[in-house]
């Protein structure tokens, strides 16, 4: 008996519902256990809370005052957007066509021509230590913004590196347990954290401008005011300037991880991406530019309470440690929703890679938990991590500044990697990608996309001032180093026989 041709529409509607849904995973290689309750927007409100502007440009934003100031803030905020949308189109090409939860290292495993194996157990591991530590990058930042709270009111104050380590486990604690028990509602907190983020942006603007406790400075001083001397790295010095917001979107990638989450992820995941940096580069406008108008004398900047600037440019530039209070506090919310946005990824990309054995003790890190639908192993393994890494705040104030630079090190080359296979293989595979930049623009995009991922990998591996003291010497490169030896032995202990990568797959 044949169908009614609506009845045909309808079963072909469904089917095509059931490979976006499950199906389409399938074909990937993995079956379905997370719950797909996420959107495109808010797909780019986690993308945006994961970025937090407020914070990703405020809380190293010591460095651009380093970086010579007022130019350096805002030029170099135009700049870096313009490159990382660069990387974000070339990562969007790539997660449109292997849209799962495992990333990068899924990617490269797919399109090398050789040695896929070695090249994904490489790129997992890159991409996991990125992931864990800007994670812990952003809660350790967390925890000097608490503590530069309490010195707008106990300027004499100073937290104590344990202090500072108990504030930053609670943090961590306070997250995990968010993120464990309070998933099924993370969508509705991206979306409050986009809302709060905008009418911060906003108060902060109006406050700022209407105060200006430090004068208001002519457009040629706010925006093209370059100081050489604060650094020691002379005509360099503009790019030690670009550091913050390049930080602010080092993540851009991690949504890549919730694409398990979402339906029809070759569509949504890759437009979320695409527009994360747009948008976020647009609003972030509205903030740098009355800091820049307003900024207070920028050698006493650099003295500021626990290194946090952003703190003591409010309490100058408002008069009052109430008015510096108030607008820091909205910060401090942003930068708790940037906590839980961006623990959930990273615990996503750890579940990711341990559900393809190339963890220690993989299986317990693997597990879904039925009834909240979460990988708790994987969250609690993140929150352990991140603890025993802040131990090293004990032994070196310059903690801080090694987790920045080795998670945007570690992501950038784990992004690096895809993205030069495909473009070495002709972008044979992102060319049958369901959202890709076409053969003109994407050869440019990716092109333009490793060249600011080499430069940055040089960049992050400075120390912000010279001369360099044991304090103030960049330890990133040894950190990185440390994670990967670990990961060279483990491949050759276990890992070498077990892992056999992950599923061989023709993409969606």
């Amino acid at each position: 008996m044949e169908k009614h041709p609506r009845s045909v529409d309808k079963d072909a509607s469904l089917e095509a519902a059931s490979i976006h849904e499950g199906e389409g995973l399938d074909r990937l290689g993995y079956k379905q256990e997370l719950h797909r309750n996420r959107s495109v927007l808010t797909l780019l409100f986690q993308t945006l809370a994961i970025a937090a502007i407020p914070y990703g440009e405020g809380g190293p934003l010591l460095n651009a005052i380093y970086g010579g100031g007022p130019l350096s803030i805002f030029v170099g905020w135009i700049v870096v957007c313009v490159l990382d949308e660069c990387i974000a189109l070339s990562l969007a090409e790539l997660a449109s066509r292997y849209p799962t939860s495992a990333g990068p290292y899924y990617w490269s495993f797919q399109i090398a021509p050789g040695s896929k194996t070695l090249i994904s157990f490489i790129n997992g591991w890159v991409w996991l230590i990125g992931n864990w530590t800007i994670t812990l990058s952003v809660n350790f930042g967390f925890a000097s913004l608490v503590s530069a709270c309490i010195s707008l009111y106990h300027p004499g104050w100073s937290a104590s590196s344990w202090q500072l380590l108990l504030i930053f486990y609670a943090i961590c604690l306070g997250s995990f347990l968010i993120c464990t028990f309070a998933n099924r509602y993370l969508p509705q907190v991206d979306i409050i954290c986009a809302t709060w983020t905008a009418v911060t942006i906003l108060i902060i603007l109006v406050a700022l401008s209407v105060k200006a406790g430090a004068g208001r400075h002519s457009a040629a001083y706010a925006l093209a005011h370059y100081d050489t001397t604060l650094s020691g790295w002379g005509g360099f010095t503009f790019f030690i300037g670009l550091l913050p917001a390049a930080y602010c979107f080092s993540a851009i990638g991690m949504i890549s991880s919730m694409a398990e989450e979402c339906p029809n992820p070759a569509i949504k995941v890759p437009r979320a991406m695409s527009l994360s940096v747009p948008v976020g580069g647009l609003a972030g406008l509205f903030f740098v530019l009355p800091i820049c108008f307003t900024l207070p004398r920028l050698a006493d900047i650099l003295d500021a309470p626990a290194g946090q600037a952003l703190p003591y440019i409010f309490h100058v530039v408002m008069g009052t440690p109430g008015a510096a209070l108030g607008l820091t506090v909205l910060v401090l919310v942003i930068t708790l929703f940037c906590s839980i946005s961006i623990t959930v990824a990273a615990s996503r990309s750890t579940w990711a890679f341990a559900r393809d054995d190339a963890l220690p003790l993989a299986r317990l890190w693997a597990r879904v938990h039925p009834r909240l639908g979460v990988p708790v192993g994987s969250l609690a393994l993140l929150t352990l991590i991140q603890m025993l890494l802040g131990l090293i705040n004990l032994g070196s104030s310059s903690a801080f500044t090694a987790f920045v630079s080795v998670g945007v090190i570690a992501l950038a080359v784990a992004y690096a990697i895809p993205i030069a296979l495909s473009l070495l293989q002709g972008r044979r595979d992102v060319a049958h990608a369901h959202w890709c930049c076409g053969p003109v623009v994407g050869p440019v995009v990716n092109v333009l996309a490793l060249a600011w991922i080499a430069f940055e990998l040089i960049l992050f591996s400075m120390p912000t001032a010279l001369p360099v003291t044991r304090v103030s010497m960049n330890y990133a490169s040894v950190v990185f180093v440390a994670f990967m030896t670990l990961s060279a032995l483990w491949y050759v202990v276990y890992a070498r026989k077990s892992y056999k990568g992950p599923p061989e797959s023709d993409g969606l």
